[in-house]
C-alpha cells in the first residue's frame, strides 16, 4: 500500500501561499501534486515588506533562484539594520531624531556580525568601558562597521556586486506574490484554481478530505496547507484549533498604512527600515525605488481609528481624504497547534506578531522548513507533528518576547500606551534572558570568535534567532544597560587592553566602508536596469 502523500491542496495566495507552493514544490521533487486554491476577490495585505538576512539562503537559493533576478522582479531594496527613531524621549510622532541631552534619539539594530575578542563579545568591553567612564560612544556607532554606511545612505554591495556587510530586504510583497506564482505554475506544476472555498468534509476520524468552491469544484487532498491569513479558515474555522490570544504581551492590534511617493535622487534610498515611535504605537518606512511602504502600528486601547489616521497623515504631511489607506486589524498571538492532524497552518493563520522586527516572512519560511524536516506519510505520525508545533511555539514565543522587551524596556512613558507598557509582565523565557543580561553573561551566542559559520547554518539560526548582538542593539540603544560588566573581565587586563585594537579597527573600518561603497540609490538603479549607475 502507498502511504505516500500524493496531493496537497494549499487554502490561500497571497507571500505566504506561494512561498508553501514554490517550497514544497521544489522539496518534494514532483512526487505530490500541488494546488493553490486562490480567492480573487479577497484583498491581501501589505504595502511594503522588510525582511531578515537569511532568506536567499534560507528560501531562494533553496529554490535555485539568483538574488539579483528575484529582487529585479519585485523592486527589492537593501535593508542592512532597523533604525528606532524617539524611542527614548516623549512627543509627536517625528520622522526625525529628536534630540535629547546631547545626541540623536535613534539608535541601530544592525544586522552586521558583532566582533568578538578572545572569545568575548565586543559588547562586554563596551559596557565595561561605559560603566567606567572611558567611553561616551554608543553601542551601535562603538561596535559595528555599518552605522556610518546607514547614516550616508550607502548600498550594502560594491558596484561589482561583492558583498561589504549583512544585509536583508525590502520588497513590494504583491510583487512577491505575483512572482511565486509564475515560478510554480510555470516550472513545478503547481495547479492555481481561483475559486472561493464554500465548504469542507471530514472522514470519520476528523481529517480533512477535501474542499469545495464556489462554482462546485471538489479539490481532494491527503494533506492541507491553510494560508488563509488572519480568517484561519482551515485551522480555526474548520479544524476548531483555538487561537492562543498574545494581547497580555503586545497591545499593538491595529494598523493603517500605504505606499507614499519618494524623490530619491533628491534624498537617497535609506538602506534600513525606520521604526518610528508615535504616542500609541510605531511607524515603519520600509524604502524602494520611487516609494516607500509606510504604516503606523498602533493599540486601539490607546487611540482610536480617527485619530490614529490624523497621526499618521500628520507625520508624513497626507491628505486623509486622497491618500489610499489600508486599515487593518489584526490578532496577536499564535494558534494552540499549527498543525491538527493534516492540517497545517503557515503564516498569519497560524501566528502573528506586529512587524517590528521584520518577522512575518521569518516566520513563513521557517515553518515551511520545518514542515518539510517533519515531513509526514499518510499516517502522520504524531510524533513528527508534535515536533514541529513544538518548534513554531519556541519561534514564535521567543520573538513575541523580545518584541515586547522593546516596550517594556524604552525609556518612553509620556503617553497611556508607553506607560502600559511597563506594567505588563515578561515571559519566562525573557525574564530568564534579562537575568543572564543583567548578571553580564552574553546571551544566546555564536559558539566561537569567528560567527560567520553560524548565520549559514539555518537550523542553528531557527533555534537561536535572537542572539547577543540582537539584544544589545536594541537594550543598548534603549539605554538599558547591566548593572555592571561581566565580572570575568576584572581578571582579564590583557584581553581589555587588546581589545582597544579592535575597537580602533571597526573605526576603522567604518571610515572605509563610507569612502569606497556606492550610494544605495546609485547601486539599485543599476540593479534594476536605469541608464544611471555609480555613485
Amino acid at each position: 500500500m502507498d502511504s505516500r502523500i500524493r496531493n496537497i491542496v494549499i487554502l490561500g495566495g497571497g507571500t505566504a501561499g506561494w512561498m508553501a507552493a514554490a517550497y514544497l514544490g521544489k522539496a518534494l521533487q514532483g512526487t505530490a501534486k500541488i494546488t493553490v486554491l486562490e480567492a480573487p476577490d479577497i484583498p491581501k495585505l501589505g504595502v511594503g515588506e522588510a525582511t531578515i538576512p537569511n532568506l536567499q539562503t534560507a528560501f531562494f537559493d533553496f529554490l535555485e533562484i539568483a538574488e539579483d533576478e528575484w529582487m529585479r522582479e519585485v523592486n527589492a531594496s537593501y535593508k542592512i539594520a532597523i533604525k528606532f527613531i524617539n524611542w527614548r524621549t516623549g512627543g509627536e510622532g517625528s520622522a526625525q531624531p529628536r534630540a535629547a541631552g546631547g545626541r540623536s534619539d535613534h539608535f541601530y539594530h544592525i544586522f552586521g556580525l558583532l566582533p568578538f575578542h578572545q572569545g568575548i563579545p565586543l559588547s562586554h568591553y563596551w559596557v565595561r568601558k561605559k560603566h567606567l567612564g572611558q567611553t561616551a560612544q554608543e553601542f551601535d556607532y562603538a561596535c559595528y562597521r555599518e552605522p556610518l554606511l546607514l547614516d550616508a545612505n550607502k548600498a550594502p554591495r560594491w558596484m561589482d556586486g561583492t558583498r561589504a556587510t549583512n544585509y536583508a530586504w525590502h520588497f513590494d510583497a504583491h510583487l512577491v506574490a505575483d512572482y511565486l506564482r509564475r515560478f510554480s505554475t510555470g516550472k513545478l506544476d503547481v495547479e492555481h484554481i481561483q475559486d472561493r472555498m464554500e465548504d469542507v468534509t471530514f472522514d470519520p476520524n476528523g481529517y480533512l478530505t477535501s474542499l469545495r468552491t464556489a462554482t462546485g469544484r471538489v479539490l481532494t487532498a491527503d494533506l492541507f496547507v491553510d494560508c488563509s491569513g488572519f480568517r484561519g479558515l482551515l485551522i480555526n474555522k474548520a479544524m476548531n484549533e483555538p487561537f492562543v490570544d498574545m494581547s497580555d504581551h503586545l497591545l499593538n492590534d491595529s494598523a493603517v498604512a500605504t505606499a507614499v511617493p519618494n524623490d530619491d535622487a533628491a534624498t537617497g534610498v535609506e538602506p534600513f527600515t525606520s521604526a518610528i515611535a508615535m504616542k500609541s504605537g510605531w511607524t515603519w518606512k520600509i524604502p524602494m525605488l520611487g516609494r516607500f511602504g509606510t504604516g503606523y502600528v498602533y493599540s486601539s486601547q490607546f487611540a482610536g481609528q480617527d485619530e490614529a489616521v490624523k497621526d499618521f497623515c500628520d507625520l508624513w504631511g497626507l491628505d486623509p481624504d486622497r491618500t489610499n489607506l489600508n486599515l487593518i486589524r489584526f490578532r496577536v498571538g499564535r494558534n494552540r497547534r499549527a498543525w491538527v492532524k493534516n492540517c497545517v497552518s503557515i503564516g498569519t493563520s497560524s501566528c502573528f506578531v506586529e512587524p517590528l522586527e521584520s518577522t512575518g516572512i521569518y516566520f513563513i519560511y521557517a515553518a515551511l522548513y520545518q514542515l518539510v524536516k517533519h515531513f509526514p506519510d499518510k499516517s502522520f505520525d504524531p510524533v513528527l507533528i508534535d515536533r514541529f508545533n513544538r518548534e513554531i511555539e519556541t519561534m514564535f514565543d521567543d520573538t513575541r518576547d523580545f518584541i515586547q522587551a522593546h516596550f517594556h524596556f524604552a525609556p518612553r512613558d509620556d503617553t497611556p500606551f508607553w506607560r502600559a507598557n511597563k506594567e505588563l509582565k515578561l515571559g519566562d523565557g525573557m525574564q530568564d534572558k534579562m537575568d543572564m543580561y543583567r548578571a553580564g553573561l552574553p546571551i544566546n551566542n555564536p559558539p566561537s570568535d569567528d560567527a560567520s559559520h553560524y548565520y549559514a547554518n539555518f537550523e542553528e539560526e531557527f533555534r537561536n534567532f535572537w542572539n547577543n548582538g540582537n539584544y544589545y542593539c536594541v537594550l543598548a540603544g534603549l539605554d538599558h544597560l547591566p548593572p555592571r560588566p561581566l565580572p570575568r573581565l576584572a581578571h582579564l587586563p590583557e584581553s581589555v587592553a587588546s581589545a582597544e585594537a579592535l575597537f580602533a579597527r571597526v573605526s576603522e573600518e567604518q571610515r572605509r566602508l563610507v569612502e569606497s561603497l556606492p550610494t544605495n540609490y546609485g547601486f539599485l538603479r543599476s540593479l534594476h536596469g536605469h541608464t544611471e549607475p555609480g555613485r
